[in-house]
């Protein structure tokens, strides 16, 4: 059996600067450190923290007043940011400076008296900390069908911004139908994550040599779950795994190709594994994509301090 392993996959720059805040917080405050939400979506890397002793939680009510508290990769609200203040918490942000960017340009087009218009996946925990950051008229679609239907304060003042998680081919169309019916300004698309597109870029060139493609991954991750979907409109067969567990040897025969990718908050470990349990369905031949290095890395974490 034929293995070829995508390139890039797992892990950006945010993810791994993330876990690693909480790494060093763990460090130097011991174990009363508490996280607000999934640091990240993957359920094994939450274990992992959760077993070197952070604290998961999913409101700030369950966090004693004065502790020390981080906020997820996913970004939050205002109003969760005033609640740490009003418990006097140790807040360390963990939230990506991508998401933190349209963060920033949500409040600019706010403050210049626009409506804003979020692309992106209702209830995912970015779109409600963009949201929330916003103090005037927010609407969040993810469809270019939803644009017909929108019924928005002011028309002739509308800037959209967009899900850092999305790509570039899942916004165009959306942006595309809101200039169709609206005057309407927004940011560049250097905002969509670079992760995302060039993973989805990778399992476009990877569908064109595969039969079956395998994405480790969390069912909550939003961009594990657009690897699956863009496996499956480039024709092959595609499956979202959490771990080694979830394969059928149904899906594989002796001479089947299979690509692996993995989302942005998978662990390279897991990976690893699912090949490990491939090799005892069939002999594989495994290699990489080849393919340029990402130059996106991000500084060191906030001050513990804080």
């Amino acid at each position: 059996m034929q293995v070829i392993l995508a390139q890039p996959r797992g892990f950006c720059a945010g993810v791994v600067r993330a876990i690693k805040i909480v790494d060093e917080a763990l460090e130097t405050y011991g174990h009363h450190v508490y996280v607000l939400h999934e640091i990240v979506h993957n359920r094994q890397v939450v274990e992992n923290l959760r077993g070197q002793g952070a604290l998961f939680v999913e409101s700030l009510e369950e966090v004693p007043l004065g502790a020390v508290a981080i906020f997820s990769a996913h970004g939050v609200s205002t109003a969760v940011v005033k609640e740490a203040e009003k418990r006097e918490l140790r807040v360390i942000d963990a939230t990506c400076p991508l998401v933190t960017r349209v963060h920033l340009q949500a409040q600019e087009f706010s403050r210049r008296g626009f409506d804003v218009i979020i692309i992106g996946h209702p209830g995912h925990p970015e779109v409600e900390g963009t949201r929330g950051r916003v103090e005037g008229p927010v609407y969040v679609l993810s469809r270019s069908s939803e644009v017909t239907n929108l019924q928005v304060v002011h028309p002739d003042r509308l800037a959209y911004v967009t899900q850092t998680t999305l790509s570039m081919d899942d916004t165009l169309e959306v942006i595309e139908t809101l200039k169709s019916r609206f005057h309407i300004q927004g940011p560049d698309l250097s905002n969509i994550c670079y992760a995302t597109q060039t993973r989805q870029n990778s399992v476009r060139r990877l569908a064109k040599i595969i039969d079956v493609l395998l994405v480790v991954g969390a069912r909550n991750s939003s961009n594990s779950n657009r690897l699956r979907e863009v496996g499956e409109q480039s024709g092959v067969l595609a499956y979202l795994i959490e771990d080694p567990d979830d394969l059928s040897p149904a899906w594989f025969s002796e001479n089947t190709r299979v690509g692996i990718t993995a989302g942005a908050s998978a662990p390279e470990e897991i990976v690893q594994r699912v090949l490990e349990r491939l090799r005892t369905y069939y002999p594989c031949t495994v290699r990489e994509m080849v393919s340029e290095p990402e130059p996106t890395h991000f500084g060191s974490s906030p001050s513990l301090g804080l």
